[in-house]
C-alpha cells in the first residue's frame, strides 16, 4: 500500500485511534471525571466518523449552478451540530451528578465509592435481626 493511499484515509485511522483512546480511558481508570473526558472522546471520533463521508473532495454546496457537477451531502454536518448539542449537554449532566457523588461519597473515585456502599451495606445487615 502506498503513501497516497494511507493520506486518502487519514481521517479514518485518526477516528479509530480517537475510538480506541476513548473506549480505553472509560475502562481503565476509576477516576468519574476522567471517564466523563474518556466518552468525549469516544464521541469526537464517532462525530470525524459520520463527518468524513460527508465532504467530497471539489464538491461544493448543494446550490444548483451550470459550474458545479460535484455536490457535498450536508445531512451529515447538520446532524453531528445536534449530536454536538446533546453530547455538550450529557457532559454537564454527568459532571453535575459527578458532583453531587463528590458531596455525598467525599470522593469521585469509582473504587471508593463501591467500598463505601458495601461498608454500609454491611452495617445495615448485620445491625438487623
Amino acid at each position: 500500500m502506498n503513501m497516497a493511499a494511507h493520506f486518502s484515509h487519514f481521517s479514518y485511522i485518526v477516528t479509530v485511534l480517537l475510538m480506541v483512546a476513548g473506549l480505553f480511558i472509560v475502562i481503565a481508570r476509576g477516576n468519574l471525571i476522567k471517564k466523563l473526558i474518556g466518552l468525549s472522546v469516544f464521541q469526537t471520533s464517532v462525530y470525524l466518523l459520520y463527518i468524513a463521508p460527508g465532504k467530497l473532495i471539489g464538491g461544493t454546496a448543494p446550490i444548483l449552478a451550470p459550474q458545479f457537477s460535484v455536490y457535498s451531502n450536508p445531512l451529515p454536518h447538520v446532524l453531528i451540530l445536534t449530536a454536538i448539542v446533546v453530547g455538550v449537554a450529557t457532559l454537564a449532566l454527568g459532571l453535575a451528578i459527578a458532583v453531587r457523588i463528590r458531596e455525598a461519597y467525599d470522593s469521585i473515585e469509582e473504587d471508593e465509592i463501591l467500598a463505601l456502599d458495601h461498608t454500609a451495606a454491611d452495617a445495615q445487615g448485620n445491625g438487623s435481626p
